[in-house]
Formats: structure tokens, sequence, C-alpha cells
């Protein structure tokens, strides 16, 4: 894996052996990049990223100068990762790393993000339940845009917050806004 652009451009990393979680591609991520940065000005947006796993997405969102950046993976090893490369690449003030259960997270937590990323296990079904929960709560401010990374088998166009989708590969992008 790699950082696609900014301040880390071309910084390589991997996980360790045995690693829980599966990384977003970096095909899949440039292609993401390239419609958020044509879409949006990313510095100083409040980012949260959910089930964080390698912290291959927050990384991308602090190398290119977003505001603060909180990481929620319930695994330990995950959260360990993500703080330990933060730490040392000089982006550890950036980067508030949290372990916790994702849907428990979203129940207990009141601080409100400008963008959120989820990367939910795709072999879970919990991408409904989820995308309810998160519609429902206050942390995606107004007008705030929701990605959802999810299976090319699935299809949330249906959902009233779904603005449009980007396919890469076998990988998904739902974009949902918070209208209130």
């Amino acid at each position: 894996m790699r950082i696609i652009s900014g301040l880390l451009k071309k910084q390589r990393f991997s996980p360790p052996k045995g690693f829980p979680s599966r990384p977003t591609t970096d095909f899949a991520k440039e292609g993401l990049f390239n419609v958020l940065e044509n879409q949006m000005v990313l510095a100083d947006l409040e980012i949260l990223d959910l089930f964080a796993g390698t912290g291959n997405i927050s990384f991308e969102f602090a190398s290119r100068e977003a505001g603060m950046i909180t990481s929620v993976d319930k695994n330990f090893k995950c959260t360990r990762f993500i703080k330990t490369f933060a730490d040392e690449h000089g982006i550890g003030d950036k980067v508030n790393v949290v372990k916790a259960d994702v849907m428990k997270f979203i129940e207990k937590h009141s601080k409100s993000y400008d963008l959120i990323f989820a990367d939910p296990p795709f072999e879970d079904k919990l991408h409904a339940e989820f995308l309810e929960k998160i519609m429902t709560s206050s942390l995606l401010k107004e007008n705030g845009v929701l990605i959802l990374e999810h299976s090319k088998h699935d299809s949330f166009s249906d959902h009233k917050n779904y603005q449009s989708s980007r396919k890469y590969g076998h990988v998904v992008f739902s974009f949902f806004e918070h209208i209130v």
C-alpha cells in the first residue's frame, strides 16, 4: 500500500502479517480521492474513518492536510498500527485513534463531522443497519457526506440520502448526503 498524494506522497507501508482487515486498494483509493478533490476542499474538514483497519484512508486524508481525523476500529492490532504509523510519520497530531466497536461508538459519540468514511466488512450484512444509525445520529453535520465502501453486489441507490456511486473493480463507494 502507498499514500497517493500530499505530504507523505509515495510513502509505502505494510501492516504486519496476519492483520485482521481488508485494505482499500490503491487503485480504488486513488479514484475516490480524485472524486473528492474535484467536489470539495479537504483542508480543515473534520473526518471520521469508521472500521479504519490499516488506517489507509485516514493516512491519505492526513497527507492531504484535512483537518482532524478520528479513526475508529475495534481491533487492537489495527488501532496500534494506525497510532504507531501516524506518530512515526509526523501526523500523530492529526489522527485521533479510538479503539471501539463502531456500532456502539455511533450510539454514544456526540461530536459531528464534515465527512464520514466507512468500510465495514463486506461479508457482514450490517450495511443497512449501519447506514440508518449514521443518518439518524448527530455524527454527520448538515450537508455532510458519508462515503460507504461496499461490494459491487450491494446497492443503496434507493436510500433517501443516496447521491451517487463510483465503482473501482470489485469495490463501490456510495455517497450519501445528510440533509436535515
